[in-house]
């Protein structure tokens, strides 16, 4: 029988000593082991919950803690972590319980010597109240109050200022909604629905084919099985609705894989005309084409590729999708470990994403228009590049998109993220070749 806590902090210390991704090390887990489906839920809860909230978790560590967090064993960091997640966030653990399980971990790991001190810091927090204060400074406060490296939460008040932040980071902490694209060359609204079975789904403001799905296993439901939607959040559907391909068209997808724009791409192509999807890996080209196998979509035409080298053979193109690699700020409720980050770690990025920008531009014909897109909260990665290439290529303006949907839509570039659609933090700029 699988010891739920003790896994936990062993896959915390791998995750934070590797820096490592976490869906792969829980997958992973998960895949080795026998587990009930009791005990991956809370081994899911509590392992995601502490990646998620360790800037916070660590912080009231630091007051109770007799010793600096640097200098604690990281084992015992771990069973400290897990211990205040618990009382502090999951209702379902009685606090003696979580006490008194985190001091058995540490003589589980043979720390026999550390469960005194184990002890002494969580039942301090209990005595507080399981509260703490919160520092004076804002950046400081939004660091340990969202758990985001404090130069993260700098560069993204700086760029969209205070309120923004305040939204994007409160919304990071809560449960991420599900959102899908009905298939609607497969199935009508009626036959996606009662093939979801006990699983609810309800259109999402009106915003065609678009669906938030309640919790439950969407890859067992029939709707699924037989290719009637792909998970894709309402932010990524955006960018496809501004490309606004046409049936008969030719499309670029540049950067496409795993392949959910590329579907909806060619969904809103009725199935007819070309999707050309590039991937730089063999084995996210697969991805792309097994997906659009199941989706039905014979339209795709998945291929390696890669985005920054220019092959001529695709010259002429109509429309153009360039969601390029970014450092993926506005998708930290789905990639905690990004809340790690800082600016050092991706300031290349800019250089790579001018450079595929300017590659897919010359596929385009006159007339053409591109769509450039990041799920990031950078201005360094969005506003900049694409204003650099305005500037630059004269032969290429800015488009106005989506007008009908409202603030922040109207110009040709929008940032979400605090907005009242609750998706991802997110870029689109729409371009067009005048000649």
């Amino acid at each position: 029988m699988i010891n739920c806590r003790k896994e936990t902090v062993k896959l915390l210390n791998r995750t934070f000593a590797q820096d490592a991704y976490s869906n792969i090390l829980l997958d992973n887990v998960f895949a080795e082991n026998e587990i009930s489906a009791q005990d991956r839920k809370f081994i899911t809860t509590l392992y995601y919950g502490v990646v998620e909230r360790k800037i916070t978790l660590d912080y009231i560590i630091s007051f109770y803690s007799t010793k600096g967090i640097n200098k604690l064993d990281t084992t015992i960091l771990n069973i400290l972590r897990t211990g205040l997640y618990q009382i502090k966030y999951m209702d379902s653990v009685p606090d003696n319980a979580a006490v008194n399980e985190s001091v058995k971990l540490a003589r589980n790991f043979r720390l026999a010597s550390a469960s005194g001190f184990v002890n002494a810091v969580l039942r301090r927090f209990i005595r507080d109240g399981a509260q703490f204060k919160e520092p004076s400074d804002v950046r400081e406060k939004m660091s340990v109050m969202y758990s985001v490296d404090t130069k993260i939460a700098d560069l993204i008040c700086k760029g969209y200022g205070e309120k923004f932040t305040e939204i994007f980071l409160a919304r990071s902490l809560e449960k991420t909604p599900v959102y899908l694209r009905r298939n609607s060359i497969m199935c009508d609204e009626d036959a996606f629905i009662k093939g979801m079975g006990n699983i609810k789904v309800t259109p999402e403001n009106n915003i065609p084919m678009c669906y938030r799905a309640d919790s439950g296993n969407l890859l067992y439901t029939d709707s699924f099985k037989k290719g009637y939607f792909h998970v894709q959040d309402i932010s990524s559907q955006f960018s496809c609705m501004a490309l606004a391909p046409k049936p008969g068209e030719t499309v670029l997808d540049m950067c496409a894989a795993p392949g959910g724009k590329t579907f909806t791409i060619a969904q809103l192509m009725n199935g007819t005309g070309v999707v050309h999807a590039f991937d730089i890996h063999s084995h996210r080209v697969k991805l792309i084409e097994d997906g659009a196998k199941r989706l039905g979509l014979e339209n795709i035409k998945a291929t390696v590729g890669d985005a920054s080298v220019h092959n001529s053979e695709y010259d002429g193109a109509d429309k153009i999708l360039c969601d390029v690699p970014c450092s993926g700020i506005g998708v930290i409720r789905k990639k905690p470990e990004i809340r790690y980050k800082t600016p050092d770690d991706f300031k290349e990025l800019p250089c790579l994403q001018y450079k595929i920008l300017e590659n897919a531009s010359k596929y385009l014909k006159p007339g053409g228009e591109l769509v450039y897109s990041t799920c990031t909260l950078n201005r360094s990665e969005n506003d900049d590049v694409i204003d650099r290439f305005l500037k630059e290529n004269e032969d290429f303006e800015g488009v106005p998109f989506l007008q009908d949907y409202g603030e922040p839509f109207g110009g040709y570039k929008v940032t979400l993220g605090s907005d009242s659609f609750n998706s991802d933090g997110f870029f689109i700029s729409k371009i067009r070749r005048k000649r």
